[in-house]
């Protein structure tokens, strides 16, 4: 019983994967063009998540900034849950209005459909401050989408369409890898 349940995991997994493939490489491929677009035009990429989603942010920027597969120079690439993990209290709002430009993109990791409320006021300074958000979120099939009304038409939300956090993480992490390869594609071209 243990194994069929543990492979049931896998299937799971799995069958999302393959139904994000298809419903969400046209968003990611236009977030990756709003990165490059940023980068090449000066500006910086501005990673955030909340709780354990957090640590999504510190690895993507560390994508970015470091390398992915193929070497390059690195580029300006910060991840703002870090440094508000190291100065207990200091909110994300904050954080963006002291590090967010115009031009710059906020990219922000959800994936809990209850954190929605929490990012509001990160968002409008976002917003307010003429930067480019790229939103990953998540909700179950068939819900309506929460988000709107708090992200803009010139935003872009890549929702992974799943009701249990285990899955829509793993989605997240294949979807920052897809976008990470995107972006050097772009950048530099294929390797292959």
């Amino acid at each position: 019983m243990i194994e069929q349940r543990i492979q049931q995991q896998f299937f799971e997994s799995a069958d999302l994967l393959y139904q994000a493939a298809e419903q969400l490489a046209r968003p990611l491929a236009m977030a990756a063009q709003m990165v490059v677009d940023a980068i090449t035009g000066g500006n910086r990429i501005l990673c955030a998540g909340q709780g354990l989603a957090s640590m999504d942010a510190d690895y993507l920027a560390a994508r970015l900034a470091g390398r992915f597969e193929q070497e390059r120079p690195g580029l300006a690439a910060w991840s703002l849950a870090a440094q508000a993990r190291e100065a207990a209290g200091l909110d994300l709002a904050r954080l963006l209005q002291a590090h967010g430009h115009p031009g710059d993109v906020l990219i922000m990791i959800e994936p809990l459909r209850e954190q929605r409320d929490a990012w509001q006021p990160a968002l409008a300074v976002a917003h307010a401050q003429e930067m480019s958000i790229i939103a990953l979120t998540a909700q179950p099939p068939g819900a309506a989408d929460e988000w709107r009304g708090v992200l803009q038409d010139t935003d872009i939300q890549i929702r992974v369409s799943h009701g249990r956090e285990p899955r829509v993480v793993e989605a997240q992490r294949v979807l920052l890898h897809a976008l990470a390869d995107a972006v050097d594609l772009q950048l530099l071209g294929s390797d292959e």
